[in-house]
């Protein structure tokens, strides 16, 4: 089970959605991928177990839909409406479902059980949209699909993602900005080549240059993110404050395919669990897994391990 999955089992029972997957490149490759590994490892970064990936939704307007609902904005007033009739419609459900009850043998008794338990489920959800139905909200109108540029798309998912935290309705969101091994070209930022033949520059400084510029490209949006994580305020202070972002990869060195001594970067104040503004660097050989152990700890999710993980690690914290 990878970390994320393992929040959403930890505190993802309280909100609508117990985690979201997304990503922003849909070419879902099949076989063998790398080094003799199957392409599952590349498509997708959530699994749910160890033989159970969990495919990432690319569109914007089936998440807006996974989130609201099948209206078209996130006005509050028109969220409660909705909720009004999705609750009416579930209360015939239960009430036509308990009245057949009384007609039906043991067994088919133990399907309409199971049967009922879903439609419970579905009433928790109902239940938690509810109660933050009445959040203010930036207005989002239902997206047409998926935008022309890749730069929209990470802006219109990095919006539905804030809004998503904002209204509670997940806490645990998976962002995967490109498959590994995506071709995908940059034009708005001068680079035509394709990213996965870039990365094998072979040490030539005119393609490590472009590589670079992909790179610092990335991280420009992951810092619009996080600036709309800033300005969404509560009583508590800012989203931001409140939340922990990972943003890495899993490599090193593109051009030797090395996975160690990763550059990630860890933003947010995880409610006084983190604190910024510091390069840290790990003695050789710390598993990557010792940092998700720790921020399964800082977020009270308790796990004696994660994957290779040996242990916690040290100075997240330091005054």
């Amino acid at each position: 089970m990878s970390v994320d999955q393992m929040l959403a089992e930890g505190i993802g029972r309280s909100t609508p959605l117990p985690s979201l997957e997304l990503g922003l490149q849909d070419v879902r490759m099949v076989g063998g991928c790398d080094s003799g590994y199957s392409c599952a490892y590349s498509n997708t970064i959530a699994w749910n177990s160890p033989t159970t990936p969990l495919p990432y939704e690319t569109n914007p307007r089936r998440v807006f839909e996974r989130l609201f609902g099948d209206g078209d904005t996130t006005d509050p007033a028109v969220r409660a409406t909705r909720a009004r009739q999705d609750r009416s419609l579930l209360d015939f459900v239960l009430g036509d479902a308990q009245r057949l009850d009384a007609s039906l043998g043991a067994g088919d008794r133990r399907k309409l059980s199971d049967y009922l338990d879903s439609v419970r489920e579905v009433e928790r959800r109902i239940q938690n949209t509810e109660q933050r139905d009445g959040a203010e909200l930036p207005t989002l109108d239902r997206p047409d699909g998926v935008p022309p540029t890749f730069e929209e798309h990470v802006e219109l998912m990095s919006d539905l993602v804030a809004i998503a935290f904002q209204a509670d309705l997940t806490r645990v969101v998976t962002l995967m900005y490109s498959r590994e091994g995506g071709n995908r070209t940059y034009r708005a930022i001068g680079v035509p080549d394709a990213h996965h033949g870039l990365s094998h520059h072979q040490n030539d400084p005119a393609r490590m240059a472009r590589l670079q510029l992909i790179d610092q490209h990335h991280v420009a949006m992951l810092a619009n993110f996080v600036e709309k994580l800033r300005d969404a305020q509560d009583e508590r202070g800012s989203l931001l404050d409140q939340s922990m972002v990972v943003y890495g990869s899993s490599l090193s060195d593109s051009n030797a395919h090395t996975h160690d001594n990763l550059p990630t970067l860890v933003v947010g104040g995880g409610n006084g669990a983190f604190r910024g503004g510091r390069h840290l660097r790990y003695p050789d050989g710390t598993p990557m897994t010792n940092l998700f152990l720790t921020m399964l700890d800082k977020l009270g999710v308790q796990r004696d391990q994660v994957g290779d993980s040996t242990g916690r690690i040290a100075h997240l914290s330091d005054l």
